[in-house]
């Protein structure tokens, strides 16, 4: 990190928190400052690790959420980025896993050459994400296939042309990576 980029973090943090010190004493300004600021912040960092498509609009909002509902055990000793993006962290693999269920079921009410052309899109979109990226080519094939494009265990081990219980060990280590990714990557 260069220091600039040292000095606008700290800026950032100390700034953060000042607000949600405010907003947690009923300052609805500061709130609604701290909500459009830390908005941008997270949506940045949700597109460079999952790529931008809705997934990822989908998750900045429950990202404001959660931080909404968990506003009062933020503790002004602390720091604030980690407080927030241990929020995220959490966020991102809920709505990466809740994509993969609800890409399930819309698959199995509809077997159309329109759903596999959205599902090839939103692969291609999410593939372009850094933190899929970083993957192995076995889990991120393995992740994307089941968990963006909803395939069923036995049809992605089919296109993959490996064994479902491969497939199942693929996706539950990609998983177990993308969670240590972004543990390590949060500010």
């Amino acid at each position: 990190m260069t220091q600039v980029e040292q000095a606008r973090y700290a800026e950032d943090e100390a700034r953060w928190s000042a607000l949600m010190v405010s907003a947690q004493q009923g300052n609805e300004a500061d709130y609604r400052q701290l909500l459009r600021e830390i908005g941008d912040a997270v949506k940045g960092y949700i597109t460079l690790r999952i790529g931008a498509h809705e997934t990822a609009e989908d998750c900045v909002q429950e990202v404001l959420i959660a931080v909404h509902q968990a506003r009062h055990t933020y503790d002004a000793q602390r720091p604030f980025r980690p407080w927030l993006f241990a929020i995220v962290r959490h966020k991102v693999i809920d709505s990466l896993r809740r994509e993969g269920s609800r890409n399930k079921l819309e698959a199995l009410h509809s077997r159309t050459q329109a759903t596999h052309t959205t599902s090839d899109a939103m692969e291609d979109s999410v593939s372009s994400g850094l933190l899929i990226q970083a993957l192995s080519a076995p889990h991120r094939e393995a992740i994307t296939q089941t968990k963006i494009a909803g395939l069923s265990t036995a049809e992605a081990a089919s296109r993959l042309q490996i064994s479902e219980s491969a497939l199942k060990l693929r996706v539950h280590r990609g998983i177990n990576r993308l969670r240590k990714l972004l543990a390590a990557e949060s500010p």
